[in-house]
């Protein structure tokens, strides 16, 4: 018989079962360590994308607001367009915008899809295709600064801000259906905030090619066709609403493409060196 005063010994374990708990203990501390990660990451994209929106918003504060000169260089565009037979603008306008059943979409089209749609694809590509991330949001980020400068350097009026009401401000006829105003596709309250003479580039078709890029190597049949019509709908939308000039949606196109070129070599060249520097 045991004594009463010795302690009672414990069952020894098996190697099963020390062999899962010590699994366990890894894959707490590996999942741990990725959530970790993951959030540290998930930070830092916040705060680049945080500054990038601060940079949009001052460069209002820099770029002229000289009106005039702004809408002198709408007509040179103008002008450059009639010559190629592009001038589409004021039809497409003029056909589109009186028709409150068609305006009151397109301007909810304008002042709220590329707030939504562009993060929802950067987030899918930080969550769901990781490799893929830093080159997309490279390309992003390299594409808008590029418009940003041209903002700064080239202030350009858009067709609504013509004289003579020639051309009709879609987001302004219908501020009392939606939660847009009358300048740009700022909120109701916040015009302020925006900088009415960045025609050139439309950063709304640039950002639109983005996500069909992105779209595009991830995706179906269909999901490559809605990441197209997506593009065309918002490129013939900024300009049915009086918002921009065929020339500022090429511009927009360009601007982001030359984006994804140099993120892309960038992209090529660091996976290139990796093995050389390791």
């Amino acid at each position: 018989m045991t004594s009463l005063t010795e302690p009672r010994r414990q069952p020894a374990r098996s190697s099963h079962e020390s062999g899962r708990a010590d699994a366990a203990r890894a894959g707490g501390g590996i999942l741990g360590t990725a959530r970790r990660f993951v959030a540290a990451a998930g930070v830092h994209e916040v705060l680049l994308l945080a500054a990038l929106w601060i940079a949009y918003s001052a460069s209002r504060l820099i770029a002229s607001d000289d009106l005039a000169q702004a809408r002198a260089r709408a007509v040179d565009i103008l002008h450059l367009e009639q010559l190629l037979h592009i001038d589409v603008e004021h039809w497409l306008n003029h056909a589109l915008t009186p028709i409150t059943q068609v305006a009151v979409p397109m301007s909810f089209w304008y002042a709220t899809l590329h707030y939504l749609v562009t993060p929802l694809v950067l987030a899918y590509l930080f969550f769901r295709q990781r490799p893929e991330y830093r080159r997309g949001r490279n390309a992003l980020v390299i594409g808008s600064a590029l418009g940003l400068i041209c903002y700064m350097l080239i202030p350009t009026a858009p067709p609504r801000l013509m004289p003579d009401g020639r051309y009709l401000d879609a987001l302004a006829l219908t501020t009392q259906f939606g939660w847009w105003s009358g300048q740009a596709s700022a909120p109701a309250g916040l015009g302020h905030m925006t900088n009415e003479l960045a025609a050139m580039p439309s950063l709304h078709v640039g950002w639109t090619i983005w996500v069909a890029w992105a779209v595009w190597q991830h995706t179906n049949v269909a999901g490559r066709a809605l990441a197209v019509f997506y593009a065309a709908g918002t490129t013939v939308i900024v300009i049915a609403t009086g918002n921009h000039w065929v020339l500022d949606a090429v511009a927009g196109a360009a601007v982001v493409a030359a984006g994804i070129a140099v993120a892309s070599w960038w992209d090529s060249h660091r996976r290139g060196s990796a093995p050389a520097s390791s």
